[in-house]
């Protein structure tokens, strides 16, 4: 089962990929700490220091310049992959698009975790939004769980 969320951010494809492979940039609208630039082949661990939440090692995939960045996140059973992929609509607007997927169909937490996880997406493309068009980095870490 996948779960996808998308929305347009007035901003061109490059600029919202540097947001989210850079950690000086990161951290403005997503996790407190990246430990590295995002590139194929690594693992980059994040930290959410608000949330209390340990590093969260993620494994880079597969980047393709300007258009999508995947990656694996959660462990065991538990593991999802994330597809980002970046659509030049028109000059200057970007369409995120967030594919997580591999959830198990037979966890009884399944519709909970589905929640949760759209809950999240909404959550950080709105906060890249908001940083990248309006400078707005106040917004991470404030959604309370």
């Amino acid at each position: 089962m996948d779960i996808k969320t998308k929305m347009k951010i007035h901003t061109p494809v490059k600029n919202v990929i540097e947001a989210i492979v850079d950690p000086s940039k990161i951290l403005h609208f997503w996790f407190s700490s990246s430990s590295d630039r995002w590139e194929q082949g690594k693992t980059i661990t994040l930290q959410y220091k608000e949330y209390s939440t340990m590093d969260i090692p993620i494994p880079i995939i597969s980047i393709i310049e300007n258009q999508k960045i995947v990656y694996t996140w959660g462990e065991g059973e538990n593991q999802t992959e994330v597809s980002l992929s970046l659509i030049q609509e028109e000059e200057g607007i970007t369409v995120l698009e967030v594919v997580e997927s591999g959830f198990r169909d037979d966890d009884p937490q399944l519709i909970q975790k589905l929640l949760d996880q759209k809950e999240g997406w909404v959550y950080m493309i709105t906060c890249l939004k908001a940083y990248l068009e309006n400078g707005v980095h106040t917004l991470r870490g404030s959604l309370i769980h």
